[in-house]
């Protein structure tokens, strides 16, 4: 049998350039269009002007801060309500209803925006007028609505990490009298940890970025970041997004590297204990 025909180095690293100029080139000209001076779409001169009209806009800044406490909290309790989904799912094993709540779970994840927005302004609708609750559509609409969605992306990834887990780990604590409660939080929690803060990072990045949903269950009070561009952009070329922008990309980019030395030190420390385990028997 004839092995596999293996790309040359030179056309790997061609190949690997193209990749990364396809992804990034259009994140580094935003970058470097946000120093520019002028307003059109062609350099002039190097400038900070943007980052300072950036940062005595109101508006914007209004928008940042309720976009990024909407998506802190939709992310948390999306990680709360995913990993008891996800726990349900695998440990419990089969229980009447566990085929239908399983599909339920995971429909928001291919559900168009368009519907999931619409059907929950209508929910919010009939709940006002019903109970009286929500009284107005604001933050609070938003942030059930973020939550909604984002449980169906936790609950998925910590689905697959918990399926990986040795359970022998977990049975030989409740052999020597811990209860599940205490199995569950002084164990399983750890070894998922990696999955968790996944979950968490994925739910903030997905509330963060939402504008379909946000727009329908918005009302005139609270205006999210993605709104809050869109309604700029449609106005015309405004190097103050550019600005923005390139501020969200360091901060993104800095989270996920802290995020992902983390888990990769994670992962090391979880190898190291199984191969004591395993030189241990």
């Amino acid at each position: 049998m004839s092995a596999l025909p293996t790309v040359r180095s030179p056309w790997r690293i061609a190949i690997l350039i193209f990749c990364f100029f396809f992804l990034y080139a259009p994140m580094a000209l935003l970058v470097v269009y946000s120093f520019n001076s002028s307003q059109l779409a062609a350099w002039e001169s190097f400038s900070l002007h943007w980052y300072k009209v950036l940062f005595h806009d109101g508006a914007m800044i209004s928008a940042v801060t309720l976009s990024l406490t909407i998506a802190a909290l939709s992310a948390t309790a999306a990680v709360i309500l995913g990993t008891i989904a996800a726990v349900v799912i695998v440990r419990f094993g089969r229980f009447k209803g566990s085929t239908g709540f399983a599909f339920m779970l995971t429909a928001p994840l291919v559900m168009p925006d368009v519907i999931t927005g619409l059907s929950l302004l209508l929910l919010f609708v009939a709940m006002g007028n019903t109970f009286g609750w929500p009284g107005d559509r604001g933050m609070l609409t938003i942030w059930l609505a973020h939550v909604t969605f984002c449980t169906a992306y936790v609950a998925v990834v910590i689905n697959s990490r918990l399926r990986e887990l040795d359970r022998s780990i977990e049975e030989a604590a409740m052999d020597l009298g811990a209860t599940p409660l205490k199995v569950f939080f002084v164990i399983t929690v750890p070894m998922i940890a990696p999955a968790i803060v996944t979950g968490w990072l994925l739910a903030f990045t997905l509330s963060l970025d939402d504008l379909v949903i946000a727009s329908f269950v918005t009302g005139p009070g609270a205006t999210t970041l993605p709104m809050q561009i869109f309604a700029t952009v449609r106005r015309g070329i405004n190097p103050e997004i550019n600005a923005l922008a390139s501020l969200i990309l360091f901060v993104v980019g800095l989270v996920g590297f802290v995020a992902w030395r983390f888990m990769a030190h994670e992962e090391k420390q979880r190898i190291r204990d199984a191969q004591r385990a395993r030189g241990g028997h």
